[in-house]
């Protein structure tokens, strides 16, 4: 029987429906964490913005006590980057992600080179010993190996560290209203329990198609960077149902898993400057059209914008702006073309997200502007 065609707008829905943005749910923070495998958490308030727009009665301090309680780390694993994960997801995620990482070490240009032909061995195994004693920052991490090793390089010492110990960067860091800079245990120690021997890359496919589905192989590439991913999905084969895209192309899924009706609107939703729902693709059409983000970078400057999505896309950058004393909080809202009954719900979404964001001022605006 021949596969069913789901078109843009049905991969949209089911995306939006999987990544609790179609309609907010009534989880907690723990479950959101780890039904969407993990957030993107470089920015260490991108996973507080991403979960107030995924949950019903979200409360950021609940975040800060589970980074608190152990219950979730900030870790590098998909992509080689950080992300806030459940701690039994860091025992699991962390290893298995450690081919991507280990490739990160091997092409850095200042590392790579000054790492050759030495035995790290001894190195790592005096970075374990010295992070036992209490968590560091890198620079006095450094310090330390550079003492026990003083003829190899220090910054190469670190970065072989960062890439070879599983490092969970420990609170304050990433707790709301708090502030931190980079401080580090391993993960055995801060979790008390060992990283998992033989970790499932089939079991975490299969949650990655219940996040981000219908997928391919190349999308599944694109969340993790592991290599290998259509032989797990010729694996999984025999468990998934078949559809095709628009173009023809083969895409996988769990069958129970939720496909909305196309027509389900979608409101408007305020999504990090990094978030998993636009990164998780090879092909990143099914969220947003590539002319509008080559429309919309191009009308930006400087970082910290986040994406808003209008019926179900990226159609809009925002980003907080605080005026000097911080008083005043304006929400920038830069669009691609917004006709007033679409723009006035998202400023209406603005307004509460300035809420969260800045509760503190005492003057909060939403300004929309139109990109050229």
């Amino acid at each position: 029987m021949a596969a069913e065609t789901l078109s843009a707008r049905a991969l949209n829905r089911a995306t939006l429906a999987r990544q609790m943005l179609l309609e907010r749910a009534d989880a907690t923070p723990l479950e959101a964490v780890e039904r969407l495998v993990g957030l993107q958490a470089q920015e260490p308030l991108d996973p507080y913005t991403a979960l107030w727009s995924r949950l019903r009665g979200f409360r950021p301090e609940a975040v800060g006590r589970l980074l608190e309680r152990r219950e979730v780390v900030r870790v590098v694993v998909m992509r080689s980057t950080i992300h806030l994960v459940s701690a039994a997801d860091c025992r699991t995620l962390r290893p298995l992600m450690q081919p991507v990482i280990d490739a990160e070490l091997a092409r850095h240009p200042e590392w790579a080179p000054r790492l050759l032909g030495v035995d790290l061995a001894p190195v790592l195994a005096a970075a374990r010993e010295e992070l036992a004693a209490e968590p560091l920052t890198a620079a006095r991490l450094r310090r330390r190996l550079a003492e026990r090793f003083p003829d190899l390089d220090a910054a190469a010492m670190g970065g072989a560290c960062r890439c070879l110990i599983a490092l969970v960067q420990v609170p304050p860091r990433g707790v709301w209203g708090r502030t931190g800079g980079v401080t580090v245990a391993t993960a055995e120690d801060w979790l008390g329990a060992p990283l998992d021997p033989a970790p499932s890359i089939d079991a975490v496919v299969l949650r990655y198609l219940a996040a981000f589905g219908p997928a391919t192989p190349g999308d599944a590439s694109a969340w993790s960077r592991l290599a290998g991913m259509r032989e797990v999905f010729e694996r999984l084969r025999p468990h998934l149902r078949a559809f095709r895209d628009e173009r023809g192309r083969e895409l996988l899924d769990l069958p129970d898993a939720p496909r909305p009706d196309p027509a389900t609107p979608a409101p408007p939703r305020f999504l990090p400057e990094y978030d998993n729902a636009l990164l998780s693709h090879a092909d990143r059409s099914r969220v947003v059209a590539p002319e509008v983000r080559a429309r919309l970078a191009g009308a930006i400057e400087g970082l910290g914008w986040g994406s808003v999505l209008v019926d179900g896309r990226a159609t809009a950058l925002w980003r907080l702006e605080r005026a000097r004393g911080g008083a005043r909080a304006e929400l920038r809202v830069v669009h691609a073309g917004l006709a007033t009954r679409a723009a006035a719900p998202v400023a209406a979404e603005g307004r509460r997200l300035l809420r969260l964001l800045a509760a503190d001022a005492d003057e909060r605006e939403v300004r929309m502007e139109a990109a050229p």
